[in-house]
């Protein structure tokens, strides 16, 4: 019985991770986003490969903790930049490098902005003329 629920459990995980992927390569095959930052668990990792291997499609494999890798794919020039400036883990990128990533990745740009200003401890010090 136990087997059973923990096995049931895996396969919804495995279904629920292959729908996420599912649909990002969806939408960058329809031109809706040059590049995917697609994030799960080492055990995919081997079927994530096939899987953009098979669509023909350009990635980046990154280890992204103990238990996690990060996939980035999308648009050769996109992944050209990831691999000169994400070398490590994405909470130690500068602002700056935070920034164009997030702006890489389609993100909206007002909340990327005030995402840069806050970690570089300089939101609100600007006025405006009144």
């Amino acid at each position: 019985m136990q087997q059973t629920i923990e096995k049931q459990t895996c396969q919804m995980a495995v279904s629920s991770e292959e729908k996420v992927l599912a649909n990002h390569i969806y939408e960058y095959k329809k031109g809706v986003r040059r590049m995917i930052l697609f994030t799960c668990n080492r055990r995919f990792e081997q079927q994530v490969c096939r899987r953009l291997c098979r669509q023909s499609i350009d990635y980046v494999v990154q280890p992204a903790g103990k238990e996690n890798v990060n996939f980035y794919f999308g648009r050769k020039e996109c992944l050209d930049a990831i691999r000169l400036f994400v070398t490590r883990p994405l909470n130690e990128l500068s602002p700056e490098e935070d920034f164009i990533l997030g702006a890489m990745l389609g993100y909206d740009i007002c909340a990327q902005c005030e995402r840069y200003c806050e970690r570089k401890g300089k939101c609100g010090e600007c006025q405006h003329a009144q």
